[in-house]
């Protein structure tokens, strides 16, 4: 039996971020945090691997600099029934694989001093009075808090008493050579033509043992996020139509599945002495980024449990305000919001206005990237954000905004 102070479950950028960021604001903690992976590194995860420069950022900021091989990305391109778009905007991120940046992220938190067990697949979890307690392959462990960062199927979660909800999306993934037609390596390519489901189909630039190679992928929607029992096509055969169409065949690639979840703001993400974070709690419906959102999660969980560490309050019942109330949580609540206008009924009148107007993906580029935002282009994204989130009124929007010393 192990006692800890914190007990981390997962051990992908969402708890081992919760744990980096925790050691910074409470040092003398650091030995008392215990990660538990269920794999050992260097363990591959289901991931187009997208990582906005805002991650980056925020690990920089606590002296943490992830040096992997790396795609640099200087911008997007959407192609829509109504046309394509691609536009750039200086470095806002890079392609990663999450084989070696999960590794890395686990060797920069023992680095400062956490434990991180591998191996340890965790069965259980329970919370009683005064802490918890989580079993798993390589003992048990207890701790006066649990986190759980274990993704989708959070065992922690579960524990919690809580349901899993209906933001949820199934997606698939490969890695190819390129193509003729391909768009250039600097760019994220977002494919949006096909209406037969509410969701895209994906082409990121990616490096496999350094070849430069194409993650391709499709991200579904499960049927009923939208609130409408529209069905949902199989993840996997929306892939192979894409695959073939480009003169790929399908059955050449070793194809990797996944789900995510969304964040429900309606549903409970803590529990005294247990809170979760990263994928175990939601993250983006409409699009599925989850790298940079897993650490921004971190970054608040860190600071979160440092204060009420600190202070021995562990009743934990405002974290889902104060996640609500960071720039994360306006993010999220915005992408709530406009997945709806996006894969619903206004679809053709949002791609026309996006083609139009680019200040709104001009935005979200900056977003991804942690830049500052003009205040000009800030006002036209703010109106397009109006249209594309029609369901909300301008008026709702703005008063959803954080306050203007909200954290990460």
């Amino acid at each position: 039996m192990s006692a800890h102070e914190v007990v981390i479950v997962g051990g992908g950028p969402a708890g081992l971020s919760t744990a980096l960021f925790l050691a910074h604001h409470r040092p003398a903690l650091t030995d008392r945090i215990v990660v538990l992976e269920k794999e050992r590194y260097p363990r591959d995860k289901c991931c187009a691997g997208g990582l906005g420069q805002r991650a980056d950022r925020a690990l920089a900021a606590i002296g943490v600099t992830i040096d992997v091989p790396s795609v640099v990305v200087h911008g997007v391109s959407a192609a829509f029934q109504a046309g394509e778009i691609a536009l750039r905007e200086g470095n806002i991120g890079r392609v990663v694989r999450r084989v070696e940046f999960d590794r890395a992220l686990a060797l920069a938190a023992r680095a400062r001093g956490v434990r991180i067990v591998e191996g340890a697949r965790v069965t259980a979890a329970s919370l009683r009075p005064g802490g918890a307690r989580v079993e798993s392959s390589a003992g048990d462990f207890d701790g006066r808090v649990v986190v759980g960062a274990d993704g989708v199927g959070s065992v922690v979660r579960r524990a919690m008493g809580l349901s899993f909800g209906r933001l949820r999306a199934q997606a698939v993934e490969v890695d190819t050579e390129p193509v003729a037609g391909d768009r250039a390596r600097d760019l994220l390519h977002f494919e949006m033509r096909d209406r037969s489901f509410a969701g895209y189909l994906w082409d990121f630039p990616t490096i496999v043992g350094g070849r430069e190679l194409v993650c391709r992928g499709a991200y579904v929607l499960h049927e009923g996020a939208l609130g409408a029992a529209r069905p949902a096509p199989d993840a996997e055969r929306v892939l192979r139509d894409r695959l073939a169409a480009l003169g790929l065949d399908p059955d050449r690639y070793r194809r990797k599945r996944f789900a995510e979840r969304g964040l429900d703001p309606r549903a409970a993400i803590a529990r005294p002495a247990a809170l979760l974070v990263g994928e175990a709690a939601g993250i983006d419906p409409m699009l599925g980024e989850g790298i940079a959102q897993a650490i921004a999660y971190g970054a608040l969980a860190g600071a979160y449990l440092a204060e009420k560490l600190e202070a021995g309050d562990l009743g934990f019942g405002d974290w889902g305000r104060r996640v609500e109330r960071s720039l994360l949580g306006l993010d999220l609540r915005f992408r709530r919001r406009a997945m709806r206008a996006f894969y619903g009924a206004p679809r053709d009148r949002v791609e026309r206005y996006l083609l139009r107007e680019p200040s709104f993906l001009r935005f979200g580029m900056r977003h991804f990237a942690g830049s500052p935002q003009p205040a000009p282009d800030a006002l036209r994204a703010a109106a397009t954000g109006a249209l594309v989130a029609g369901r909300i009124g301008l008026d709702r929007l703005v008063t959803s905004l954080p306050p203007r010393d909200a954290a990460l």
